[in-house]
């Protein structure tokens, strides 16, 4: 199978963390993998580090699909980015903000997750087994099947 960076990238991070299927996949698995700690608190999620330690804050009121997707998103932060956003040109933000919410489709539904499975996934079996709310189920469908499309029309 072909796999783009981010999904050969998210593969080859969750498999040096024996992460290989659904069931393994969670913010403690992950965080500790990554060793990140991880914060619930009354405000928006972010990601912050201090003195070389990386802390997650998540909103304690949201449920825990939701939880889960911006933890997510705060790891691509974490991963692919550095520094401050606020200090960044408006346009780098919305780039860092668009890259991390990618991400963020790519470590909650792995791709090299569904290879068996591809064709016989809906959004609401991806929602259950991936542990995500259905429109991000949704979207992510929508990722897999124009990759698809685009890998199919390359071969004629």
């Amino acid at each position: 199978m072909f796999y783009t960076r981010t999904e050969k990238f998210v593969k080859d991070l969750l498999l040096s963390f024996n992460i290989r299927k659904p069931a393994d996949l969670g913010i403690d698995k992950v965080a500790n993998a990554l060793q990140v700690t991880v914060h619930l608190w009354e405000f928006g999620s972010e990601a912050i580090c201090r003195n070389g330690k990386y802390i997650i804050f998540l909103n304690e009121q949201k449920n825990e699909r939701v939880q889960w997707q911006e933890f997510t998103h705060e790891v691509g932060h974490i991963l692919w980015h550095v520094g401050r956003q606020e200090l960044l040109p408006r346009s780098f933000m919305e780039l860092q903000e668009w890259q991390a919410n990618y991400f963020s489709f790519h470590l909650c539904i792995p791709t090299f997750m569904l290879e068996d499975n591809t064709l016989k996934m809906t959004p609401y079996k991806l929602m259950e087994l991936f542990n995500v709310e259905y429109a991000f189920a949704c979207k992510r469908m929508g990722m897999l099947e124009n990759k698809r499309g685009i890998y199919r029309s390359n071969l004629y």
